[in-house]
């Protein structure tokens, strides 16, 4: 208890106390969202996916817990196992069935299931920004013996889970994972002239990939992730053909309006959308509560959450802290825009969670560990400020 003290009183408090309302205000839209694929689908009673998700917060605060008490400095040692588990269990998903169309999940027990891309996205975060920071002098000087195979090295970190993921057929996924490596090898130690070399041979590599994967097996993406990238735009005009979910969307946040149609009370959920707890929960959500709260209890949240993230890593006195806190607030901010982006049409739709609102087991127990990884960098920052000021 007393290092449960000791720990909250050097966190930061408004990063904390918005994550613990944004949980909260999911849980409440959980059990409305999911109120009739709980009783319809699986005979259970309303609250069957909140007693979940509660289980799963449990987990997470435990893992956080233990996070905010690690020094970052052993990530320098465990880092690229992290890396090489998150790997080997992206790489056996391959001899598991398909979930949905992409192969990208290991069933566990209780009709919980493992999905190893998520927890790849903390392992990429974490591994890249110990090697800048490890090897940023080398990456800065390409007459360095050692150049090339840093620099070889790090290109592989960087496309190599991205690519097996693509070819588990989980686009969304894969995009928001060369999202995040891709802001973080645009803000690396790397010059810039190298950086401008290394994207025109890592899109000769991809290209070459890709022709290689349609030669082998006579397509690059299936008939599903092409029609979601070509009826995105104007969806209910292709509403048989593949734009049903985001028409159905649409209409839920058209119906919704500035006010909502109040909590529980909402159409969409009934059919229309599948799986409205979760990748589409933002469509339930403004449905029942309207524009105008969406605004001030989705929106203006998420917006002070990477504030607060970016902040901290602006603050923070080590390289891997800045990377860090860098990698986590593309990852938040990737999966809110390619969700909603999705439902609003502005992009094609793709399955990837809404933070802190969609119902999920590894994506919410990542979600907490990236946001106690953040806690801890600000935990280090401010414990040094203090040791500094009473120093002197």
């Amino acid at each position: 208890m007393d290092r449960l003290k000791i720990v909250f009183k050097s966190m930061d408090k408004k990063l904390l106390f918005i994550t613990l309302f944004m949980l909260v205000f999911g849980l409440i839209n959980i059990v409305t969202a999911s109120s009739r694929e709980a009783v319809v689908v699986n005979e259970q009673g309303i609250y069957y996916y909140f007693y979940r998700q509660i289980i799963v917060l449990g987990v997470g605060f435990f893992i956080s817990f233990i996070i905010l008490n690690i020094k970052t400095s052993a990530y320098i040692k465990i880092g690229k196992y992290l890396y090489l588990f998150a790997l080997i269990t992206i790489l056996y998903c391959f001899t598991q069935q398909s979930n949905r169309g992409a192969l990208n999940w290991i069933p566990l027990f209780g009709g919980f299931q493992y999905q190893p891309s998520e927890f790849a996205k903390i392992a990429l975060i974490i591994y890249l920004s110990i090697t800048f920071e490890l090897k940023g002098r080398i990456l800065k000087n390409i007459n360095d013996p050692k150049y090339k195979n840093t620099i070889g090295l790090t290109f592989a970190i960087m496309a190599g889970i991205p690519f097996v993921i693509f070819l588990q057929k989980d686009l969304g996924t894969a995009s928001i994972i060369i999202f995040i490596v891709g802001m973080l090898f645009l803000l690396s130690p790397i010059i810039a002239k190298e950086k401008t070399k290394i994207i025109i041979l890592a899109l000769v590599v991809v290209s070459v990939l890709l022709g290689t994967l349609y030669i082998a097996r006579g397509y690059i993406l299936t008939k599903a992730q092409i029609s979601r990238i070509t009826d995105f735009w104007r969806p209910c005009s292709k509403y048989e053909t593949g734009g049903y979910q985001t028409c159905n969307a649409q209409i839920a946040l058209n119906d919704g309006g500035l006010f909502g149609l109040g909590i529980g009370k909402s159409k969409q959920k009934y059919s229309y959308i599948p799986e409205p707890h979760t990748d589409s929960i933002f469509a339930i959500i403004a449905e029942e509560w309207g524009v105008i709260s969406c605004f001030f209890f989705v929106f203006i949240p998420y917006a002070f959450i990477l504030y607060r993230v970016f902040d901290i890593a602006n603050k923070t006195s080590t390289l891997r802290g800045k990377y860090i806190c860098i990698g986590v607030g593309c990852y938040i901010f990737a999966h809110i825009f390619i969700n909603l982006g999705g439902l609003f049409g502005l992009i094609p739709l793709t399955g990837v969670p809404l933070p802190f609102l969609s119902y999920g087991g590894t994506y919410t127990i990542c979600l907490l560990i990236a946001l106690s990884l953040v806690q801890r960098i600000h935990i280090e920052t401010k414990n040094k400020k203090f040791k500094l000021k009473t120093s002197a």
